[in-house]
Protein backbone atom coordinates (compact mmCIF):
# COMPACT_ATOMS: atom_id res chain seq x y z
CA UNK A 1 0.00 0.00 0.00
CA UNK A 2 1.25 3.47 -0.90
CA UNK A 3 0.17 6.60 0.96
CA UNK A 4 0.45 10.31 0.41
CA UNK A 5 -0.61 12.33 3.42
CA UNK A 6 -0.47 15.83 4.86
CA UNK A 7 -2.09 17.60 7.74
CA UNK A 8 -2.01 21.07 9.20
CA UNK A 9 -3.87 24.19 10.26
CA UNK A 10 -5.64 26.64 7.98
CA UNK A 11 -6.49 30.32 8.22
CA UNK A 12 -4.86 31.19 11.52
CA UNK A 13 -5.46 34.96 11.90
CA UNK A 14 -2.49 37.04 13.00
CA UNK A 15 -2.48 40.79 13.61
CA UNK A 16 1.07 41.92 14.27
CA UNK A 17 1.30 45.53 15.50
CA UNK A 18 4.43 47.69 15.19
CA UNK A 19 6.45 45.37 12.99
CA UNK A 20 9.71 46.52 11.42
CA UNK A 21 9.17 49.02 8.58
CA UNK A 22 10.00 47.99 5.04
CA UNK A 23 12.54 50.47 3.69
CA UNK A 24 15.29 50.46 1.09
CA UNK A 25 13.34 48.70 -1.66
CA UNK A 26 14.27 49.45 -5.24
CA UNK A 27 12.01 51.77 -7.20
CA UNK A 28 10.45 51.37 -10.64
CA UNK A 29 8.86 54.00 -12.93
CA UNK A 30 5.50 52.21 -12.89
CA UNK A 31 4.98 52.47 -9.11
CA UNK A 32 5.13 55.15 -6.41
CA UNK A 33 5.82 52.47 -3.78
CA UNK A 34 9.00 53.06 -1.77
CA UNK A 35 8.17 51.15 1.43
CA UNK A 36 5.64 50.75 4.20
CA UNK A 37 5.58 51.52 7.89
CA UNK A 38 4.15 48.12 8.91
CA UNK A 39 2.27 49.54 11.86
CA UNK A 40 -0.08 46.62 11.19
CA UNK A 41 0.66 43.34 9.41
CA UNK A 42 -2.52 41.27 9.24
CA UNK A 43 -2.68 37.84 7.62
CA UNK A 44 -4.19 34.39 7.68
CA UNK A 45 -1.48 31.74 8.03
CA UNK A 46 -1.65 28.14 6.79
CA UNK A 47 0.70 25.35 7.84
CA UNK A 48 0.81 22.00 6.03
CA UNK A 49 3.11 19.17 7.14
CA UNK A 50 4.34 16.48 4.73
CA UNK A 51 5.97 13.08 5.27
CA UNK A 52 5.13 9.66 6.65
CA UNK A 53 6.31 10.07 10.25
CA UNK A 54 2.70 10.45 11.36
CA UNK A 55 1.29 7.70 9.12
CA UNK A 56 0.57 5.47 12.18
CA UNK A 57 -2.06 8.01 13.22
CA UNK A 58 -3.96 7.03 10.05
CA UNK A 59 -3.26 3.31 9.98
CA UNK A 60 -3.14 2.40 13.67
CA UNK A 61 -4.66 5.32 15.56
CA UNK A 62 -1.22 6.01 17.09
CA UNK A 63 -0.89 9.76 17.72
CA UNK A 64 2.53 9.65 19.38
CA UNK A 65 4.15 11.54 16.47
CA UNK A 66 1.27 13.95 15.86
CA UNK A 67 1.55 17.58 16.89
CA UNK A 68 -1.98 18.85 17.48
CA UNK A 69 -3.10 21.47 14.99
CA UNK A 70 -4.24 23.52 17.98
CA UNK A 71 -0.59 23.61 19.07
CA UNK A 72 0.34 24.79 15.57
CA UNK A 73 -2.18 27.60 15.90
CA UNK A 74 -0.78 28.68 19.25
CA UNK A 75 2.79 28.53 17.93
CA UNK A 76 1.93 30.73 14.93
CA UNK A 77 0.18 33.39 17.00
CA UNK A 78 2.68 33.53 19.86
CA UNK A 79 5.85 33.36 17.79
CA UNK A 80 4.67 36.06 15.37
CA UNK A 81 5.43 38.51 18.17
CA UNK A 82 9.13 37.57 17.96
CA UNK A 83 9.41 38.20 14.20
CA UNK A 84 11.74 41.14 13.57
CA UNK A 85 11.36 41.33 9.78
CA UNK A 86 9.12 43.37 7.49
CA UNK A 87 7.53 41.01 4.93
CA UNK A 88 4.93 38.26 4.79
CA UNK A 89 7.45 35.99 3.11
CA UNK A 90 9.89 36.57 5.93
CA UNK A 91 7.20 35.83 8.51
CA UNK A 92 6.40 32.52 6.76
CA UNK A 93 10.07 31.54 6.79
CA UNK A 94 10.46 32.56 10.44
CA UNK A 95 7.47 30.46 11.48
CA UNK A 96 8.43 27.50 9.30
CA UNK A 97 12.01 27.45 10.58
CA UNK A 98 10.73 27.70 14.14
CA UNK A 99 8.30 24.82 13.67
CA UNK A 100 11.03 22.65 12.12
CA UNK A 101 13.41 23.38 14.99
CA UNK A 102 10.77 22.80 17.66
CA UNK A 103 9.30 19.59 16.23
CA UNK A 104 11.94 17.29 14.64
CA UNK A 105 9.26 15.05 13.12
CA UNK A 106 8.31 17.94 10.85
CA UNK A 107 10.90 17.27 8.22
CA UNK A 108 8.94 18.89 5.38
CA UNK A 109 6.34 21.60 5.65
CA UNK A 110 4.72 24.48 3.82
CA UNK A 111 3.79 27.82 5.38
CA UNK A 112 1.52 30.19 3.46
CA UNK A 113 0.12 33.62 4.24
CA UNK A 114 -2.78 35.60 2.80
CA UNK A 115 -2.69 39.30 3.56
CA UNK A 116 -5.73 40.80 5.28
CA UNK A 117 -5.46 44.31 3.85
CA UNK A 118 -5.96 47.35 6.06
CA UNK A 119 -5.48 50.89 4.78
CA UNK A 120 -4.51 53.88 6.93
CA UNK A 121 -7.40 56.30 7.37
CA UNK A 122 -6.93 60.03 6.57
CA UNK A 123 -7.02 62.05 9.80
CA UNK A 124 -6.62 65.75 10.53
CA UNK A 125 -3.04 66.86 11.09
CA UNK A 126 -3.89 69.69 13.50
CA UNK A 127 -2.91 72.37 10.99
CA UNK A 128 -5.94 72.36 8.74
CA UNK A 129 -4.73 69.53 6.53
CA UNK A 130 -4.92 65.78 6.42
CA UNK A 131 -2.41 62.98 6.90
CA UNK A 132 -2.54 59.18 6.73
CA UNK A 133 -2.96 57.80 10.22
CA UNK A 134 -0.45 55.41 11.76
CA UNK A 135 -3.03 54.45 14.36
CA UNK A 136 -6.41 54.10 12.61
CA UNK A 137 -6.88 51.59 9.79
CA UNK A 138 -9.85 50.46 7.70
CA UNK A 139 -10.29 46.88 6.54
CA UNK A 140 -10.35 46.63 2.76
CA UNK A 141 -11.72 44.12 0.29
CA UNK A 142 -9.97 43.53 -3.01
CA UNK A 143 -6.44 42.69 -4.11
CA UNK A 144 -3.96 41.42 -1.54
CA UNK A 145 -0.56 39.80 -1.18
CA UNK A 146 -0.12 36.04 -0.83
CA UNK A 147 2.95 33.85 -0.45
CA UNK A 148 3.92 30.24 0.21
CA UNK A 149 7.23 28.66 1.24
CA UNK A 150 7.98 24.93 1.18
CA UNK A 151 10.82 24.06 3.58
CA UNK A 152 12.82 20.95 4.43
CA UNK A 153 14.40 20.39 7.85
CA UNK A 154 18.18 19.97 7.81
CA UNK A 155 20.16 17.68 10.11
CA UNK A 156 21.16 20.61 12.32
CA UNK A 157 17.53 21.64 12.82
CA UNK A 158 17.59 24.58 10.40
CA UNK A 159 15.22 24.82 7.45
CA UNK A 160 16.03 25.20 3.74
CA UNK A 161 13.58 26.70 1.24
CA UNK A 162 12.96 24.14 -1.50
CA UNK A 163 10.06 25.89 -3.25
CA UNK A 164 8.32 29.23 -3.06
CA UNK A 165 5.54 31.20 -4.69
CA UNK A 166 4.56 34.86 -4.28
CA UNK A 167 1.47 36.58 -5.61
CA UNK A 168 -0.79 39.58 -5.80
CA UNK A 169 -4.27 38.09 -5.95
CA UNK A 170 -7.79 39.25 -6.78
CA UNK A 171 -6.97 42.30 -8.85
CA UNK A 172 -10.22 43.51 -10.47
CA UNK A 173 -9.45 46.06 -13.19
CA UNK A 174 -11.73 47.77 -15.72
CA UNK A 175 -10.42 49.90 -18.57
CA UNK A 176 -13.00 51.96 -20.47
CA UNK A 177 -11.12 52.28 -23.77
CA UNK A 178 -7.91 51.07 -25.40
CA UNK A 179 -8.64 47.33 -25.62
CA UNK A 180 -9.71 45.38 -28.70
CA UNK A 181 -10.57 41.85 -29.72
CA UNK A 182 -10.79 41.33 -33.49
CA UNK A 183 -9.76 38.96 -36.30
CA UNK A 184 -10.39 35.79 -34.29
CA UNK A 185 -11.57 32.50 -35.80
CA UNK A 186 -15.12 32.67 -37.15
CA UNK A 187 -17.38 29.74 -37.97
CA UNK A 188 -20.97 28.66 -37.59
CA UNK A 189 -20.74 28.85 -33.80
CA UNK A 190 -19.46 32.43 -33.69
CA UNK A 191 -21.86 35.12 -32.48
CA UNK A 192 -19.37 37.52 -30.88
CA UNK A 193 -18.78 40.63 -33.02
CA UNK A 194 -15.40 42.27 -33.46
CA UNK A 195 -14.85 44.73 -30.65
CA UNK A 196 -12.37 47.39 -31.67
CA UNK A 197 -12.48 49.58 -28.58
CA UNK A 198 -14.21 47.83 -25.72
CA UNK A 199 -14.33 48.43 -22.00
CA UNK A 200 -12.23 45.50 -20.73
CA UNK A 201 -12.91 44.13 -17.25
CA UNK A 202 -10.58 41.44 -15.90
CA UNK A 203 -10.02 39.53 -12.70
CA UNK A 204 -6.34 38.68 -12.38
CA UNK A 205 -3.76 37.02 -10.14
CA UNK A 206 -0.05 37.67 -10.72
CA UNK A 207 2.51 35.20 -9.33
CA UNK A 208 6.30 35.33 -9.27
CA UNK A 209 9.33 33.31 -8.19
CA UNK A 210 12.86 34.51 -7.45
CA UNK A 211 16.11 33.18 -8.85
CA UNK A 212 17.41 33.10 -5.26
CA UNK A 213 14.50 32.15 -2.95
CA UNK A 214 16.05 33.99 -0.01
CA UNK A 215 15.49 37.28 -1.83
CA UNK A 216 11.80 36.72 -1.12
CA UNK A 217 12.33 37.17 2.62
CA UNK A 218 13.10 40.88 2.49
CA UNK A 219 16.36 40.60 4.42
CA UNK A 220 18.01 42.45 1.53
CA UNK A 221 15.35 45.07 0.69
CA UNK A 222 17.05 46.08 -2.55
CA UNK A 223 16.50 42.55 -3.92
CA UNK A 224 12.94 42.25 -2.61
CA UNK A 225 9.98 42.67 -4.97
CA UNK A 226 7.06 44.24 -3.13
CA UNK A 227 3.58 42.97 -4.03
CA UNK A 228 2.47 46.61 -4.23
CA UNK A 229 4.98 47.18 -7.04
CA UNK A 230 3.75 44.13 -8.93
CA UNK A 231 0.19 45.46 -8.67
CA UNK A 232 1.17 48.98 -9.69
CA UNK A 233 3.23 47.80 -12.66
CA UNK A 234 0.38 45.63 -13.94
CA UNK A 235 -2.07 48.50 -13.53
CA UNK A 236 0.25 50.92 -15.34
CA UNK A 237 0.67 48.55 -18.28
CA UNK A 238 -3.08 48.06 -18.42
CA UNK A 239 -3.65 51.82 -18.45
CA UNK A 240 -1.04 52.62 -21.11
CA UNK A 241 -0.95 49.61 -23.45
CA UNK A 242 -3.43 49.25 -26.31
CA UNK A 243 -4.01 45.49 -26.39
CA UNK A 244 -5.51 43.24 -29.04
CA UNK A 245 -6.55 40.59 -26.50
CA UNK A 246 -6.13 39.63 -22.86
CA UNK A 247 -3.33 37.31 -23.98
CA UNK A 248 -1.58 40.29 -25.57
CA UNK A 249 -2.04 42.32 -22.39
CA UNK A 250 -0.64 39.60 -20.09
CA UNK A 251 2.45 39.21 -22.25
CA UNK A 252 3.13 42.93 -22.02
CA UNK A 253 2.72 42.82 -18.25
CA UNK A 254 5.10 39.87 -17.97
CA UNK A 255 7.68 41.57 -20.19
CA UNK A 256 7.51 44.66 -17.99
CA UNK A 257 7.92 42.72 -14.74
CA UNK A 258 10.84 40.59 -15.90
CA UNK A 259 12.51 43.72 -17.26
CA UNK A 260 12.08 45.72 -14.06
CA UNK A 261 13.00 42.95 -11.62
CA UNK A 262 16.13 41.05 -12.73
CA UNK A 263 16.01 38.89 -9.59
CA UNK A 264 12.81 37.18 -10.70
CA UNK A 265 13.03 33.81 -12.42
CA UNK A 266 9.38 33.59 -13.43
CA UNK A 267 6.10 35.47 -13.58
CA UNK A 268 2.72 33.85 -14.07
CA UNK A 269 -0.77 35.17 -14.62
CA UNK A 270 -4.27 33.80 -14.34
CA UNK A 271 -6.91 36.15 -15.75
CA UNK A 272 -10.64 35.99 -16.23
CA UNK A 273 -12.49 37.93 -18.90
CA UNK A 274 -15.33 39.67 -17.06
CA UNK A 275 -16.09 42.23 -19.78
CA UNK A 276 -19.65 43.55 -19.61
CA UNK A 277 -22.05 43.35 -22.57
CA UNK A 278 -23.07 46.55 -24.41
CA UNK A 279 -26.75 47.48 -24.38
CA UNK A 280 -26.88 50.99 -25.76
CA UNK A 281 -24.88 53.96 -27.03
CA UNK A 282 -25.59 57.65 -27.63
CA UNK A 283 -24.13 59.95 -30.27
CA UNK A 284 -22.12 61.81 -27.62
CA UNK A 285 -20.23 58.61 -26.70
CA UNK A 286 -22.18 57.70 -23.57
CA UNK A 287 -22.75 53.96 -23.34
CA UNK A 288 -24.43 51.50 -21.00
CA UNK A 289 -23.33 47.95 -20.17
CA UNK A 290 -24.67 45.17 -18.00
CA UNK A 291 -23.55 41.83 -16.64
CA UNK A 292 -22.86 39.17 -19.29
CA UNK A 293 -23.76 35.48 -19.39
CA UNK A 294 -22.20 33.98 -16.22
CA UNK A 295 -19.61 31.85 -18.05
CA UNK A 296 -16.26 33.61 -18.52
CA UNK A 297 -13.04 33.18 -20.45
CA UNK A 298 -9.97 32.02 -18.51
CA UNK A 299 -6.45 32.84 -19.72
CA UNK A 300 -3.09 31.86 -18.22
CA UNK A 301 0.51 32.70 -19.06
CA UNK A 302 3.86 31.74 -17.52
CA UNK A 303 7.10 33.47 -18.59
CA UNK A 304 10.48 32.17 -17.47
CA UNK A 305 13.94 33.53 -18.18
CA UNK A 306 15.86 31.65 -20.83
CA UNK A 307 12.78 30.04 -22.37
CA UNK A 308 10.76 30.99 -25.38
Amino acid sequence: MQYEITYGKRRVPVYRVRAAPLTGVGTIPESPFVGRGNELIAAEIDVEVYGDDFLPAYTEGDNSMVVATDSMKNFIIRESLAYDGATLEGLCHFLGAGLAATYPQRRSLRVSARELPFAPVPVRDGGGGWVSSNNLFAAEAGDHAWCSLRMERDADGSATIVDHDCARRDMHLMKLAGSSFTAFVRDGYTTLPDRRDRPLFIYMDAHWRYIDPRDALGENPAAYVAPEQIRDACQTVFAEFVSESIQHLLHEMGTCLLGRFPGLAEVRFAAQNRTRDPFGERADGARVYSDPFPAFGHITLAMRRGER
